[in-house]
């Protein structure tokens, strides 16, 4: 079954953590992302790790990448298609060779994330017990994730995984709580800026220095005396005035900042220090003392002067593309000066690089971690080319005049208004992800869970809301279908609210207009007494599908929010938009509801009880589409045998779960008259031919003679039956078989017999167990055989099929899964030893059966 909708509270503190735990957490997780970064040449790493609740994985640290990129993948649903899920779910390593390749296999995370990066996913386990996910990225290559380094990912992941075991052993939650932490990476090799301490008794004339503040000012180790006299005598004659004036004001004002000085260095050539400096509260001297800093500040001097002495413009960027840096060359460029730029994000300040292409290119060079160029047209007459070049640290640009491209309109003669932001994370490219993403999970929700748990892992974070509540109309009322965030019961006094109330979140369905208030005071004059929370803004839309009320949507934000006209356009937009995607869903769950109950009833509610055998059965629905489909399992008595049954109709629909039926009861009719397992799946084959419901059907038949052990196996189409002998070897019965049910009336389905002894075992099985989009189908056998070899001491049937369930099945299985196992021996004594007959011919060539050809004849 698809996990409920995961909730919004994994912010909240976690239950069992304190702080000690989660600092201990925490250093873990640090600890590692740094680790790759120097055993790999990855540029960046993430941490998820499963919510409490277990249905989500919540990025907890990560180094490298900037969280605002991140954003829409701060949260991501255990059973999603994203890769840090799958990995998470299989326990195997996920990794992508490129966008091409992310495309193919991960459409969703090309959505959110269309840049060509490599990277990996790396599960982090110890002992069985599965924590998160390491996730990792390299810059693009042709050579795809580097081979020599899986090793180290996998040994980092193993030593994390063992950290938070110990955690866990101790007693702790390792679950996440709080926002994601940034680990900062080491400072990027620059010139080195030395800094000497110093205590100067300025009525005295003492002056107490450390070693660098020595070894900047010139002198020889037993050179400097201990005063000031000595100091000036290094401080360049012209500049010992200033350097008395900086003192001064330092005694005057308290401190004195980065007043500057040139010291005489060898050969008499001066180079400058800057002087920080203010006088220390707790001592009370009259104003007579001072302690401070000097900084040797050539090697930096000397960069910032060659750069602002370049003719071409240079701007930088930090991880999260706000401006740390502009030289001289650009600012008549770009048209605006250093002190408007620094701090802020070029898009935002510079009208004419609003459109988001332009922020997609330093996000593309980012995360490519590849130099980009492209050329922006400044308004009214001009166009500039830009070119990028980036590394983890962030991003240097080169800005030049250029000339118009071949056919390109001319700038606008007018600025352009300043791109207006959406709040918290969705203004920009950042939202524009947000909301394809949001479409895409929209378009791939089929029951209302889906649809509300889509509405709430995407519209929250895009636009930095806090809580979430849609509720849908039954009889003229509103009851709450979905909630994200709320406090416990505060949502119960709404429930069964009447369509014609006067509370905003029916009044906006009534008029069918969106309400907006940006802030309580708004709210509580529009609605006064109505019961309030802790938050300080809010949305309320209408859910309004093909003219008709379907329900309202309710979004919180915990501090006060101005609505944008933007953002209010797009957040009536979807409003819409969830609409469709909800009453498509109520009609899907109304359909839904009558199949499984059909479904329900098909299946046999018990199996019948034979001595010298058991049986245990499972089936599972599919975790995508219908949820219900045409599986079917049965064990019938004929006489003095066991007939065995598994079989799959194809597709997800009523119309398969009907077929299911019918066929069920034909091969049960069939096979109690007795007629061998050939002729039943012959006559079967003709039937579903008759009735011509446009479906076809795998089906394998087993009958079993208690008295001897005989099995008799047909297969029409189906996975072979996978068996386990006394002595724990396992195999997979490839015996010959006949072709899909509904495909040829004329089709013969061969029998083959073999001869079991007590202590042995047979598994049949629906493809949904098996199949795995990472492997071949052989392969996915294969897994079963082992998994039945491995069977533990003393296992009972029962937990032997639930084992199987989670050892060999996926939780992210778009099939169902039907699984019926029998056990041969006295009193279900499957794990005795016991001999085989002497004579073999089985697939494997184990010895462990003899085998009856479909004529008679001995294999």
């Amino acid at each position: 079954m698809r996990d409920p909708q995961a909730t919004g509270g994994d912010a909240e503190p976690v239950r069992g953590a304190g702080p000690e735990a989660v600092h201990a957490r925490d250093e873990l997780l640090a600890e590692a992302v740094r680790g790759v970064l120097g055993s790999t040449r990855a540029y960046g790493a993430m941490v998820y790790l499963r919510s409490r609740d277990g249905r989500s994985l919540v990025l907890r640290t990560l180094v490298g990448v900037p969280l605002s990129i991140m954003s829409p993948f701060r949260r991501v649903a255990a059973a999603g298609p994203l890769p840090v899920a799958v990995c998470f779910r299989t326990g195997r390593t996920v990794a992508l060779s490129d966008s091409e390749d992310t495309m193919r296999r991960f459409p969703q995370l090309a959505v959110g994330l269309p840049y060509d990066f490599v990277s990996a996913c790396v599960p982090v386990g110890h002992g069985g017990e599965r924590f998160g996910v390491l996730s990792v990225l390299w810059p693009a290559s042709d050579d795809g994730v580097p081979a020599e380094e899986g090793g180290r990912l996998d040994a980092v992941a193993s030593r994390l995984g063992a950290g938070l075991a110990g955690l866990v052993a101790a007693g702790e939650s390792v679950e996440p709580a709080g926002d994601a932490a940034v680990v900062e990476l080491s400072p990027p090799s620059v010139p080195t800026t030395r800094v000497g301490l110093f205590d100067w008794d300025v009525a005295t004339g003492a002056l107490a220095a450390d070693t660098q503040f020595r070894a900047i000012f010139g002198f020889a180790p037993g050179e400097f005396d201990g005063t000031v006299r000595c100091l000036t005598g290094r401080i360049a004659p012209g500049d010992v005035p200033e350097f008395r004036a900086a003192a001064r004001t330092a005694l005057e004002h308290g401190e004195v900042l980065a007043a500057r000085v040139r010291v005489l260095g060898p050969g008499g050539r001066p180079y400058p220090v800057e002087l920080w400096a203010r006088v220390p509260g707790a001592i009370s001297d009259g104003r007579t003392h001072l302690v401070g800093a000097v900084l040797d500040v050539r090697s930096l001097t000397a960069a910032a002067a060659a750069v602002q002495r370049l003719h071409e413009g240079l701007i930088s960027l930090d991880p999260d593309g706000l401006i740390s840096y502009v030289n001289r060359a650009a600012e008549p460029l770009l048209g605006a000066g250093a002190e408007e730029l620094v701090g802020h994000h070029p898009w935002e300040v510079l009208p004419w690089l609003a459109d988001p292409f332009y922020e997609n290119r330093y996000r593309a060079a980012l995360l490519s971690q590849q130099p980009t160029a492209f050329l922006a047209a400044r308004p009214p007459d001009g166009w500039l080319a830009f070119s990028l070049y980036p590394d983890p640290h962030g991003v240097t640009g080169r800005v030049v005049a250029a000339e118009a491209p071949p056919g390109a309109a001319e700038p606008p003669a007018a600025l352009l208004p300043p791109r207006a932001s959406l709040g918290t994370g969705a203004g920009g490219v950042g939202g524009t992800h947000h909301l394809l993403q949001l479409a895409s999970a929209l378009t791939e929700a089929v029951t209302v869970r889906d649809v509300c748990r889509a509405v709430a892992d995407e519209i929250l974070p895009a636009f930095g809301g806090q809580e979430l509540a849609i509720y849908g109309v039954r009889e003229q009322r509103l009851h709450l279908v979905s909630q994200s965030g709320y406090p416990d019961g505060f949502l119960d006094g709404f429930e069964g609210t009447p369509l014609d109330a006067l509370v905003p979140g029916a009044e906006t369905l009534s008029t069918g207009t969106p309400i907006f208030f940006e802030s309580v005071r708004e709210l509580a004059a529009a609605y006064p007494g109505l019961a309030l929370d802790e938050m300080g803004a809010w949305a309320f839309l209408p859910l309004i599908a093909s003219g008709r009320p379907v329900g309202s949507c309710i979004l919180g934000f915990d501090r006060a929010h101005p609505f944008t006209v933007e953002e209010r356009g797009l957040l009536t937009g979807l409003g819409g938009f969830i609409a469709q995607a909800l009453e498509r869903a109520r009609l899907y769950d109304a359909e839904f509801a009558l199949a499984r109950g059909l479904q329900q009833g098909l299946l046999p509610h018990r199996l019948p009880q034979v001595p010298g055998i058991r049986t245990a059965a499972r089936y599972l629905p599919g975790t995508q589409g219908m949820e219900i489909g045409g599986d079917w399992y049965d064990a019938i008595v004929t006489g003095d045998d066991l007939t065995l049954v598994i079989g799959d109709v194809e597709g997800h629909s009523v119309g398969a779960a009907a077929a299911m039926g019918q066929l069920r009861s034909a091969v049960r009719a069939f096979a109690s008259l007795g007629e061998p397992p050939d002729q039943v799946l012959a006559r079967t084959n003709r039937l579903l031919l008759d009735l011509d419901p446009g479906l076809l059907a795998s089906c394998c038949l087993v009958r079993l003679t208690p008295a001897d052990g005989t099995v008799r196996i047909g297969r029409a189409g189906h996975l072979p039956p996978v068996l386990r002998h006394p002595d724990g070897r396992a195999e997979a019965l490839y015996v010959p078989g006949g072709p899909l049910l509904g495909v040829d009336e004329r089709a013969a389905y061969p029998v083959s017999e073999l001869r079991l002894r007590p202590g042995s075992l047979l598994a049949l099985y629906t493809d949904g167990l098996v199949e795995d989009p990472a492997l071949a189908i052989d392969q996915g056998v294969d897994r079963l055989r082992a998994a039945l070899a491995h069977g533990r001491a003393g296992e009972e049937l029962e937990e032997l099929a639930e084992r199987l369930l989670r050892e060999v099945g996926s939780t992210g299985r778009v099939d169902d899964v039907a699984l019926l196992l029998t056990a041969f021996g006295a009193d279900g004594d499957y794990g005795a030893g016991g001999d085989y007959g002497a004579r073999s011919a089985t697939a494997g060539g184990s010895g462990a059966a003899t085998f009856v050809g479909p004529g008679g004849d001995e294999g």
